[in-house]
């Protein structure tokens, strides 16, 4: 199968999902090539600050056009636009799966993910720790269900995580965020409450 990338060159992709080792040295080649290609797809979308991540974000890139590869039997031809949005993916799944985990590196100082916050003043402290008590008080009034699958949501898990920490369904982990959430503001409106 014959795969073009950048300009008119193409190189030929065929079981990809199959280990380097024992290839033909052509299919070792094009693993390679797309590889290369991938790299310089990474570093046209990758911000300076996720630079230390590019190697992961090549290779989460690389194995899901290895995947569609294999579902299509060999039928996929990737442009070097298709490459680029490949890498733009992987890249905005990082992302977001370190604002999830909130990871911070500890010899970064200036994490532009999570900035060191400065000191509030008095006023934004004292508003703080008043939405914080009225965001307890309504959690607190939740069924407990709800409760704790709103806590964890606001916590940071995603709805299926949500489901299998308290081993329930996605459909049902879904329900009790989203309605709990509902609860949450509708109870923190009636307090004149607006986080």
């Amino acid at each position: 199968m014959r795969v073009p990338v950048e300009g008119d060159r193409s190189i030929v992709i065929s079981d990809m999902h199959r280990e380097t080792k024992g290839r033909p040295a052509e299919d070792q080649e094009d693993y390679a090539q797309l590889r290369r290609d991938l790299v310089k797809a990474v570093q046209r979308v990758c911000p300076s600050w996720m630079a230390d991540r590019s190697d992961d974000l090549v290779q989460v890139a690389l194995i899901r056009v290895m995947e569609i590869q294999r579902k299509s039997e060999g039928k996929s031809e990737f442009s070097a636009f298709y490459l680029k949005k490949a890498a733009y993916s992987a890249m905005i799944d990082e992302i977001r799966r370190l604002r999830r985990r909130q990871e911070t590196t500890l010899d970064d100082e200036e994490n532009p993910i999570n900035p060191p916050a400065e000191s509030p003043d008095p006023e934004r402290a004292t508003a703080s720790r008043e939405v914080g008590r009225a965001i307890r008080d309504c959690l607190g009034g939740l069924i407990p269900p709800r409760r704790h699958a709103v806590t964890l949501h606001l916590q940071g898990h995603s709805v299926p995580d949500v489901g299998r920490r308290l081993g329930w369904t996605a459909k049902k982990a879904e329900n009790l965020v989203y309605r709990g959430l509902a609860d949450l503001r509708g109870c923190l409106d009636s307090k004149g409450v607006h986080p």
